[in-house]
């Protein structure tokens, strides 16, 4: 558990109890195992065993896909229970005070079960599961007694977190009265005059573990790419996709987007039905702009499929990298431009020597 967490978990604990505990527990603290200064062990009638009990569930779905970023409401439920109970008290017979006083001193312990200023630290040991909220508040439970609201919990699935289980642990730390001895002068009519009541707190905690679940689904990864692609030409690109994860897929679109510097008319390519580990070949018609450089590219693609539940799905954003290699008319361009300036010169300097001859005069041989 995070350190930083637990302190303030603490802290929150203790300024609920505060705020919480009736003004007749006076001498309260909140820390383990801390006496009432108006406790007295001589004047306690029963000991009494058990205590909260608080369980927690989430309410709805508990299963996620990798990537989302999820509100997880939990309820709290307190199943507190009386276990049982030693009498510290071995007089025989007793008198009419010390009946009325043993009664009221049950009464009191029947609110041991009471869990008081609930504190709920949820905390992942995976990393591919990361809660993003602190230490929330949960009010007090009496026993039978859930919360009216859940405590509420951001969470976040890696995007590559593989399908499967994630228990979660939520620390739940609380107050609750570990003891009561009562003590009075006087019984009456009306009951104990003089009546003192003291009241024994302590912190308690229950770690409970919280399943969520990260479903199966497909997943695609470019595993191939072949084609030729030229600065200032039109080429085709052939791209394999395959379904890297653990879930088949129907009727599989895959599109592009053709961003600077490449353009299509032909942005969509039908990848069909793909089992776990299966592949297809999709081919692009794409033309590369005159402004483009010599150097490795990504062209950003999703593919839109049917689950196995009849959803529509899309994909996460699949890459696909390629190279774009200079103009194949480059090398070929420079090597006729001189070639024609060679030819134009011959075709001149003939004419030139054609009209210098002399009238008559015969061509040389």
């Amino acid at each position: 558990m995070n350190k930083r967490n637990l302190i303030i978990g603490i802290i929150a604990l203790g300024i609920s109890l505060v705020c919480l505990i009736p003004g007749s527990a006076a001498g309260f603290t909140p820390q383990n195992n801390a006496l009432p200064d108006n406790f007295d062990f001589s004047d306690n009638y029963y000991t009494v065993y058990g205590g909260p009990d608080v369980s927690a569930n989430i309410v709805g779905d508990n299963e996620f896909y990798r990537g989302d970023s999820v509100t997880l409401n939990i309820n709290l439920m307190n199943k507190g229970l009386i276990t049982g109970f030693r009498s510290e008290k071995d007089d025989d017979p007793i008198d009419v005070l010390d009946q009325k006083l043993q009664q009221q001193e049950m009464s009191y312990e029947s609110q041991r079960t009471t869990a008081i200023g609930i504190v709920a630290i949820l905390t992942s040991p995976d990393p591919n599961v990361e809660v993003k909220s602190g230490p929330q508040e949960a009010g007090s439970l009496a026993s039978g007694e859930q919360t009216s609201s859940p405590v509420m919990f951001n969470v976040e699935f890696s995007k590559n977190a593989p399908s499967g289980d994630y228990p979660l642990i939520l620390s739940l730390y609380y107050g609750y009265q570990k003891n009561v001895q009562v003590s009075g002068d006087n019984e009456t009519s009306l009951g104990v005059t003089n009546m003192d009541v003291g009241l024994w707190y302590d912190v308690g905690s229950q770690n409970v573990t919280i399943p969520v679940n990260v479903k199966k689904e497909a997943q695609f990864e470019v595993t191939n790419v072949s084609g030729k692609l030229a600065v200032g030409e039109e080429g085709m690109l052939h791209a394999t996709y395959t379904n890297t994860g653990n879930e088949p897929v129907k009727d599989a679109i895959v599109r592009i987007s053709a961003a600077n510097p490449f353009s299509t008319t032909d942005d969509q390519a039908y990848l069909g039905d793909l089992d776990a580990g299966e592949s297809s070949v999709a081919v692009f018609k794409i033309k590369v702009g005159d402004t483009a450089i010599e150097k490795p590219y990504a062209i950003n693609s999703e593919i839109k499929y049917e689950d196995t539940k009849g959803h529509d799905r899309v994909s996460d954003n699949v890459k696909i990298k390629t190279q774009v290699s200079a103009s194949s008319n480059t090398y070929t361009g420079g090597l006729m431009l001189p070639v024609g300036f060679a030819i134009a010169a011959l075709v001149i300097g003939a004419i030139v020597l054609y009209m210098r001859r002399k009238p008559g005069q015969k061509p040389e041989e």
